[in-house]
């Protein structure tokens, strides 16, 4: 099965990237996966904000983005799922071309823009779902909404009742000022009108935030303290980054966010100094660059109780999911470490 998956992916790295992206979509569709099931283990299993995860490594947002192919990626190894980011209306997202790949940096760049087909239609599918795994869904807002701060509520309104955890994204770089909702007061008042809407649901969900990497000590300390006072079950960290430091691709001038293998140093000091200021008042998702086990295990130590993976699956395929679950068992054991919970936190100090 691994050598079938190298063969679609050197494929697909012969046509253009958001094609190929369509493509993959369409061989889940069709019962094309490489997986067996959620990797699990005793060592592995974790809980996260009351969500029971067999194993701590999820797909990060982005990948399903209409939530089209829910049910072959539980198949896949991970832990749980996160689809979107879905607004309240469709939109088509910004012009083509909009995704680059960086072969050479292991990295991506994207500027799509909240492209998707709508709350209600993602909301239909998911309500369908048979899933053995936490699917969460990411919240966005429409370019061209009048209360982009109301959009998030507004989709969570709509979608909580079909999904295990929502996650507030207000760090997309691709959304002409949807990063300036990072600040203080505009956060505050965002996160009091998400959490409103999450107390009208039959059952409520945790909510995570998900930050930018390119923030500072200062703001991130305030986003420390609205993270608390709002009520926020967690915050995921980081989205991508707007920094082009060190990078060799051909398409390394292109706008939009950076992921990949080049996000991980920043992101993970970013986690680490997060975890110093949260002190294990909430738990921290760490995503950015973990395209290995080692680096799944950097996050968890760093202050992560779960990681997300999604640009280094366009480099080694939706099975590395599983092969990273299973090295990060025996990272674990090896290092004397009865749970993921053991760990988490242990080696903070290193990126300090």
């Amino acid at each position: 099965m691994k050598m079938l998956e190298r063969i679609a992916l050197a494929g697909m790295h012969r046509v253009d990237p958001e094609r190929a992206h369509g493509l993959a979509i369409s061989a889940l569709k069709m019962g094309l996966g490489f997986g067996h099931g959620p990797v699990r283990s005793d060592r592995l299993r974790t809980t996260v904000a009351g969500l029971e995860l067999v194993n701590p490594v999820g797909l990060a947002a982005g990948f399903d983005k209409n939530a089209e192919v829910v049910g072959p990626l539980a198949q896949a190894g991970f832990g749980f799922v996160e689809v979107g980011a879905a607004t309240p209306r469709p939109q088509p997202g910004n012009p083509k071309p909009r995704l680059f790949r960086l072969s050479e940096d292991q990295a991506a760049i994207n500027r799509f823009g909240f492209n998707n087909d709508g709350m209600d239609a993602i909301a239909e599918r998911l309500a369908a779902r048979v899933v053995g795994i936490p699917v969460g869904l990411n919240l966005g807002a429409n370019k061209d909404s009048t209360d982009r701060a109301q959009d998030f509520a507004t989709v969570l309104r709509r979608c909580g009742p079909h999904v295990d955890f929502a996650t507030v994204n207000v760090s997309s770089p691709n959304t002409e000022k949807l990063r300036d909702l990072q600040g203080k007061a505009a956060l505050s008042a965002l996160l009091a009108g998400v959490m409103d809407a999450r107390a009208e649901l039959r059952v409520p969900i945790p909510v995570f935030l998900k930050i930018a990497p390119d923030l500072d000590d200062a703001a991130l300390a305030e986003i420390a303290e609205v993270a608390v006072a709002s009520g926020l079950s967690g915050i995921i960290a980081t989205n991508t980054t707007l920094s082009r430091d060190g990078l060799t691709s051909v398409h390394k001038g292109e706008a939009g966010g950076l992921s990949g293998q080049p996000v991980f140093e920043k992101s993970t000091r970013v986690l680490a100094r997060l975890s110093q200021l949260l002190d294990g008042t909430m738990p921290l998702i760490g995503v950015g660059g973990v395209g290995s086990a080692e680096q799944a295990y950097a996050k968890i130590r760093a202050g992560a109780s779960a990681v997300q993976v999604y640009t280094a699956l366009v480099y080694g395929g939706l099975s590395l999911a599983g092969e990273i679950a299973h090295s990060l068992d025996a990272l674990l054991e090896r290092d004397g470490f009865d749970t993921v919970a053991d760990a988490v936190g242990t080696g903070r100090g290193d990126w300090l």
